[in-house]
């Protein structure tokens, strides 16, 4: 007869901290729910253009039910996101949720992550699968709102960084763009990076290449939308094919980690540059140990790791880097691609930004 295995020692103060977390968890996930729902139907944007409201106040403004409005500001007061003033019973954003929430142009603007966590969450039944069976889920297969998300939610980033520290760092890049050099995006999506670097650098010409024609027929209408089109392209290509040559830099933001053949892409992109060109490749930021990943950063790119870039790479059969990929795994497959140099040109707190060069 097998031993009788004792209990585990609970020590309650531990218990009760942990159960905490635990509800808060539970009311950051049901509220980004509705953090998206705000965005979706202009209810930050009233609350910031029109001051204080009341529920009804609000509904009327946005023509929305006020006793869904009503709870909602409940939500949003409790977790931070509105205030509340008791004795007039109305709600109002101070200047900084204002901006994280509906200014679209700062480079503190939130809003997108939220209609990204709600497409990746949307795929949370089907990624079970994976984990049980094997195989991956495609970009393409996702919610449409990860498309949207996504460009909302990095853009700002790109708004703030891309020209003013990012092209700097590299060598001698900043030069030949400003006189007029060639760039290729590899993996733009919408085209929100390759519009920033058409604006700063009018006597240069870019082309955006991504295999997802939606995204492609969007970057277009944006390109045109900002004035650009008489020197940006954008075409639908595989990373490992795209055409041309004789670039002065080749640009991966935010997407090496999620492909299926990211050496490939690295191999490709050695072979199109001109002399003295430079790769830029931006990834988010990681730990080089498993535990440095311990942080709110490392566990938000984890997730949407898991949910996403990781299965989108297992699904074609690639080496699913992840997001969370050490910069060792990144140097190691630019390298493998026939890079010479490899090096961290800076950084933020949410990217490192790497120049590889033949």
């Amino acid at each position: 007869m097998s031993a009788a295995v004792s209990a585990p020692t609970i020590n309650e103060d531990k218990m009760n901290a942990f159960l905490g977390k635990v509800v808060g968890d539970f009311g950051a996930s049901l509220s980004s729910a509705l953090v998206y729902i705000g965005q979706k139907l202009g209810l930050y944007k009233a609350l910031a253009d029109g001051g204080p409201m009341t529920p009804a106040e609000l509904a009327q403004r946005t023509n929305t039910n006020e006793r869904y409005v009503r709870e909602w500001l409940i939500n949003q007061a409790a977790g931070g996101y509105a205030e509340y003033d008791a004795e007039t019973g109305r709600y109002s954003l101070t200047a900084e949720q204002a901006v994280a929430l509906t200014d679209e142009q700062s480079p503190f603007y939130v809003g997108g992550g939220f209609f990204v966590i709600k497409a990746m969450t949307s795929a949370a039944v089907r990624i079970e699968d994976h984990f049980r069976n094997g195989g991956g889920m495609l970009w393409s297969e996702h919610d449409p709102d990860l498309f949207i998300g996504t460009e909302k939610f990095f853009r700002p980033g790109y708004s703030a960084h891309l020209v003013a520290s990012w092209i700097p760092s590299l060598t001698g890049i900043e030069e030949k763009l400003k006189t007029g050099g060639r760039v290729a995006d590899v993996g733009c999506g919408h085209g929100a990076s390759t519009i920033i670097m058409a604006r700063a650098f009018p006597n240069s010409r870019f082309w955006g290449f991504d295999n997802h024609e939606k995204s492609i027929q969007y970057a277009r209408e944006a390109a045109a939308a900002a004035g650009v089109s008489d020197r940006v392209t954008f075409d639908v290509a595989d990373a490992r094919s795209i055409p041309g040559d004789q670039y002065d830099l080749v640009c991966f933001f935010d997407c090496l980690h999620d492909m299926g053949d990211p050496t490939g892409a690295a191999k490709r992109a050695s072979e199109v540059l001109a002399k003295d060109g430079s790769a830029l490749i931006v990834e988010p930021m990681a730990g080089n140990t498993v535990q440095e990943n311990f942080n709110p950063i490392g566990r938000t790119f984890a997730a949407a790791s898991t949910l996403c870039c990781t299965a989108n790479s297992l699904a074609l059969n690639g080496p699913a880097l992840g997001a969370v990929a050490p910069e060792e795994s990144i140097r190691a497959t630019v390298l493998a691609g026939g890079f010479r140099e490899f090096r961290r040109a800076t950084e933020t707190p949410f990217n490192r930004v790497f120049e590889a060069r033949n």
